[in-house]
C-alpha cells in the first residue's frame, strides 16, 4: 500500500538536510517557528526549498474572497517549496507552522540542485514525488469544486488508505495510522470539525469504517470502489 509520498520510506530531511553534508554543515543553520507563524507568504521569492526537521506545516492560499483554502498538512521528513527548483519565482501559496513549535531545515535553490546533481537516483524520486503532489492537489482541488462534503470525505480516506494504511491479512480490513487531527482532516476536506464527526459517525453506522483517535479502519477495502 505504499506510495511516492513517502519515497519507498525515505526520510527526505535525513538525505538531503545541508547538515549531514562536511561542506555545508559549519553554516548551516535551522529555522524555528511558533504555533501560527508563516515560513512564507503568497508573493514572497521564491528561492529555497525547505524540509521539516519536526512539527507541522500546512500549505495553502487564500482566494479573491478571502477564503483559505489549505491544500496539503506536512510533517516531519516532508519537503515544500519545491517549486523554486522548477523554475518558480514568486511564491504562489503560503507556508504556516500549526505545531507548539516547528523545526524546519532550508536549502537555498541552487544548494538543492548541487545536491541532486550529486545522485541522478534520488533526484529522479524527488522529481516523480514533485509529480505525484501535483496530481495529489489537482485531485483535491476537483474534489472541492465539484463533489459533495460526504464523498470528499471518502475520498480523502481512500487517499490516506493509499498513503499511510496496511491490510489486515485475516479480516481485508485497511488499517490507517491517523496522521491528521480531526481538525486538520476537515480543514483539508473544506468542511468544520463538527460536521466531519458527523460524517465519520454515518460511515461508522453504515459499516463502512470505524475509528478512534489513533487509526481509522476501512471494514472492507472492496467498498473503496463503491
Amino acid at each position: 500500500m505504499k506510495s511516492l509520498w513517502f519515497l519507498e520510506d525515505v526520510n527526505l530531511f535525513t538525505i538531503l538536510c545541508p547538515h549531514q553534508f562536511k561542506e555545508f554543515k559549519d553554516s548551516h543553520q535551522f529555522y524555528f517557528f511558533k504555533k501560527n507563524e508563516f515560513v512564507y507568504f503568497e508573493e514572497d521569492s521564491a528561492d529555497k526549498i525547505f524540509l521539516i526537521n519536526y512539527g507541522k506545516v500546512k500549505i495553502g492560499y487564500v482566494t479573491e474572497d478571502g477564503e483559505e483554502i489549505i491544500t496539503a498538512i506536512l510533517s516531519k521528513g516532508e519537503i515544500f517549496g519545491e517549486k523554486a527548483i522548477l523554475g518558480e519565482e514568486i511564491r504562489n501559496e503560503f507556508a504556516q507552522a500549526i505545531d507548539k513549535e516547528t523545526s524546519i531545515c532550508p536549502i537555498t535553490t541552487n544548494v538543492m540542485i548541487d545536491l541532486l546533481r550529486e545522485n541522478k537516483e534520488f533526484s529522479l524520486k524527488i522529481y516523480k514525488f514533485i509529480g505525484y503532489r501535483f496530481k495529489k492537489l489537482e485531485r483535491r482541488l476537483q474534489l472541492l469544486l465539484f463533489k459533495d462534503t460526504k464523498t470528499r470525505l471518502k475520498e480523502f480516506i481512500k487517499e490516506l488508505s493509499e498513503d499511510f494504511g496496511y491490510k489486515n491479512v485475516i479480516t481485508g480490513d485497511i488499517i490507517i495510522r491517523q496522521p491528521y487531527t480531526q481538525k486538520e482532516m476537515a480543514t483539508l476536506i473544506g468542511t468544520s470539525r463538527p460536521t466531519l464527526n458527523i460524517l465519520l459517525n454515518e460511515l461508522k453506522e453504515e459499516d463502512y469504517l470505524d475509528f478512534d483517535r489513533k487509526e481509522i479502519t476501512l471494514k472492507n477495502h472492496r467498498k473503496l470502489v463503491n
